[in-house]
């Protein structure tokens, strides 16, 4: 069979019949692999036998992997915001290149966005005359479209090198390009034997240090260096990651220092540092049960709850939609209602995905109060509505613990930053109401119509029918909810009705 690779970063873009050859190819590949080897069948060889195939699978996996980069990179390029209404992901509805891949791949962002990345960095470009014009990093382009490394290989090689382009000249660059991708296919003398992709990634931190020993200016690259990331949830905890500037980081370490520190602390913070220390009226074992066992870290973690708590209560504190910025936490009543001891039930803060126990919900509520939300079984929201114009900060708060997120499947924009869509447009009689209004990021409120996708309510329930390029059958209207305490609700139907049956 022809290159799948080839076909596709051939110089003139491939029609129609090019393109459904290369997925009846690819497709008649899969069936006769998956005619050879199952998943299943891998028990049953030796070990000997199950080496040789695991080194098999990866030599197939990276061709794979190209034409993934190489196709990415193109859809990409196809979607650049340059080309305005003409981009292919506005065209499918989609308001990113990244979305676009994501739907027809349901791979995870990040895995679209470095697929991207890639086959932006490694695709053949133009000139302004219109002449096709090499890679910039030819060597690790070849070997990765040929299979001879795979995509964390080419990653590492990339990461390493293109900062330095700003720093030295491009002969130099891909010079060490070409060293690197020698060391990786074990066809450098230093290494004969190939490095892995952490080797590479090791090497090529020392290639970038060799090409660019000063950098930038400190202060430029701290500018462009700065950094602020909250991580996807693991076993209950949100992992934080960034590069302060030295200033931000000096006056955050002074904040810590007036919170932690044992003659400035406020007392929820003192920590006794001798469990028999005895102030005035303390016996020893009071002592020990006052003292503070929080580690350091655990400390300057509460630290940061406070100051943000203060800040949002700040009247300088900016609002969202209109209204200030509050932490929307839904949860079931019949879970807030039970006994403390049961310790049944969760609630889910909007815009993250772990739950937080019970206890902590009631904490919140304790501060925050609460809004009840009746929502029956089908999906209707039965106790709030208004006939104002605008919807009201409850009514906005009942249709965002309805609807979880934009309710336009795979979008991830949580409740508390989307808008509330009529459904019925307000000039055609629409009421202002929670039977009538749905949650809708910026980007599908704009362009809901180009967009295909098609809302309606019944009974006050939400429904959509995917546009016509997305559905692979007859299209048909599906209720849509992405609240995690309405699926919950869900599954325990479904489990009641098997039960019964």
């Amino acid at each position: 069979m022809t290159n799948p690779t080839e076909t596709l970063a051939a110089d003139a873009a491939p029609g129609p019949s090019a393109a459904a050859l290369v997925v009846a190819e690819l497709r008649a590949l899969a069936g006769e692999l998956g005619s050879t080897l199952a998943c299943a069948g891998v028990r049953s060889f030796d070990d000997d036998g199950l080496l040789q195939v695991t080194t098999a699978v990866e030599v197939l996996g990276r061709r794979v992997d190209a034409l993934r980069v190489a196709a990415a990179g193109e859809v990409a390029d196809r979607s650049r915001p340059e080309l305005g209404t003409s981009q292919l992901s506005a065209r499918k509805g989609c308001r990113t290149a990244g979305e676009l891949l994501e739907r027809l791949t349901l791979v995870s962002g990040p895995t679209a966005g470095r697929r991207m990345r890639l086959g932006k960095q490694l695709r053949t470009g133009r000139s302004l005359s219109g002449e096709p014009l090499p890679p910039t990093f030819p060597a690790t382009s070849i070997a990765l479209a040929t299979g001879a490394i795979g995509v964390d290989t080419a990653d590492a090689i990339l990461t390493a090198l293109a900062p330095t382009l700003r720093c030295t000249d491009l002969d130099s660059v891909q010079a060490a390009e070409s060293e690197l991708v020698a060391s990786a296919t074990g066809t450098s003398a230093q290494t004969p034997v190939p490095a892995s992709a952490d080797e590479v990634r090791l090497q090529g931190s020392v290639w970038k240090a060799v090409l660019a020993p000063d950098g930038s200016r400190p202060d430029d690259h701290a500018v462009v260096a700065r950094s602020f990331r909250l991580g996807r949830e693991r076993d209950g905890v949100v992992p934080v990651s960034g590069s302060l500037m030295p200033e931000i980081a000096g006056k955050l370490r002074r904040l810590f220092d007036a919170y932690l520190s044992p003659k400035s602390a406020p007392v929820a913070f003192h920590a006794e540092e001798d469990a028999d220390t005895n102030r005035e009226g303390l016996t020893p074992e009071q002592a020990r049960l006052e003292r503070d066992d929080r580690t350091p870290d655990q400390r300057r973690h509460d630290v940061l709850a406070v100051i943000v708590d203060v800040a949002s209560r700040a009247g300088e504190a900016p609002t969202i939609g209109g209204a200030p910025a509050t932490v929307l936490v839904s949860v079931r009543e019949q879970d807030l209602s039970a006994d403390f001891g049961q310790g049944r039930g969760v609630g889910w803060i909007d815009g993250v995905d772990s739950p937080i126990p019970i206890s902590a919900v009631k904490d919140l509520v304790s501060t925050g109060g609460q809004q009840k939300v009746v929502i029956n079984d089908e999906g209707r929201i039965i106790k709030l509505g208004s006939p104002e114009r605008c919807f009201t900060p409850a009514q906005r708060r009942a249709i965002q613990l309805r609807d979880g997120t934009c309710i336009i499947p795979w979008c991830k924009i949580p409740a508390g930053m989307t808008e509330i869509h009529h459904v019925i447009p307000h000039s055609e009689g629409g009421a202002t109401h929670t039977d009538n209004g749905v949650c809708l990021c910026w980007w599908h409120h704009r362009y809901l119509a180009a967009s295909g996708w098609a809302i309606r309510m019944v009974r006050g329930a939400v429904q959509i029918m995917a546009p016509p390029w997305l559905e692979t059958g007859a299209r048909k209207w599906r209720r849509v909810t992405k609240s995690r305490t309405r699926m919950t609700d869900a599954i325990e139907r479904k489990n009641m009705t098997r039960d019964d049956q």
